[in-house]
Formats: C-alpha cells, structure tokens, sequence
C-alpha cells in the first residue's frame, strides 16, 4: 500500500480555494461530525495518494473486525510530516502496519492514515474534514 504513487499538485477535482499557490492548506481543517480544529492554515501540503480507509465509525469499531474493510480509495489528502503539528488528533491502535488517524474530541474516523514504517507522513483525506 505504501508503493502507490504520490505527487504535489492540483490537477485534481480539488476546490482550488483549499490549496495556497505552494500547496499548503488555505482553510482550517476541520473535523466533519463536531467541528474540532485538526489542522490550522498553512500546516498542511495538498498530496495525491491512493490510500484505502474504512468507513467512518467511532474508534471502538475501527480496529475491530472479521479482517474485511468497507471503505473508500481516496487520493487527495494533506500531508503532515510531525504529529506534533496537528491541533487534535488522535490515532487507532495498530491494524497491521497502519494507524488511522481519528478526531480526538469525537473519536470519530478514520480521517487519515499513517503508516508505522514512515514516521514522517501523516495524511487527513480531504473528503473526510471540513474546511473553514
């Protein structure tokens, strides 16, 4: 999963109000079910990856499971290179070698992905977060 190809740009169907001209986030990010702040302007690099995440549940239920996943294949997300950048996030226990990035006030995801072999990558999916 951690082959697929990445790239910095726009091309995309992405409002292009989200995206600064260096390709960091314009807008807040927010969480879609309460409204946390998960990334504040400008901390964020706008980046295609086709990652696979389940569907969106509490945390609880995310880890839990026969091994089979519903979900979605998305490619535009924000990529953040330190945990510590983020505003409110939390993450699930490992399932593999992933960890899906969830709202910490709500507990609500997954809204990104962060693979354990790469400590330097931290994506939030665009179409799981609100911008504002």
């Amino acid at each position: 999963m951690d082959d697929s190809k990445q790239t910095c740009s726009t091309e995309r169907s992405v409002d292009p109000s989200l995206v600064s001209e260096d390709g960091k986030n314009v807008k807040a990010v927010l969480c879609q079910r309460c409204g946390s702040n998960v990334l504040c302007p400008g901390m964020a690099l706008f980046a295609e990856k086709e990652l696979f995440l389940p569907v969106m549940r509490k945390k609880t239920s995310i880890g839990q499971s026969d091994g089979t996943f519903d979900g979605d294949t998305l490619t535009a997300h924000w990529l953040v290179d330190d945990m510590y950048t983020f505003e409110n996030v939390g993450f699930t226990k490992d399932v593999g070698k992933v960890k899906y990035l969830i709202c910490a006030d709500c507990e609500i995801g997954p809204i990104g992905w962060h693979c354990l072999d790469d400590k330097k990558s931290f994506y939030v999916a665009l179409d799981r977060v609100n911008h504002e």
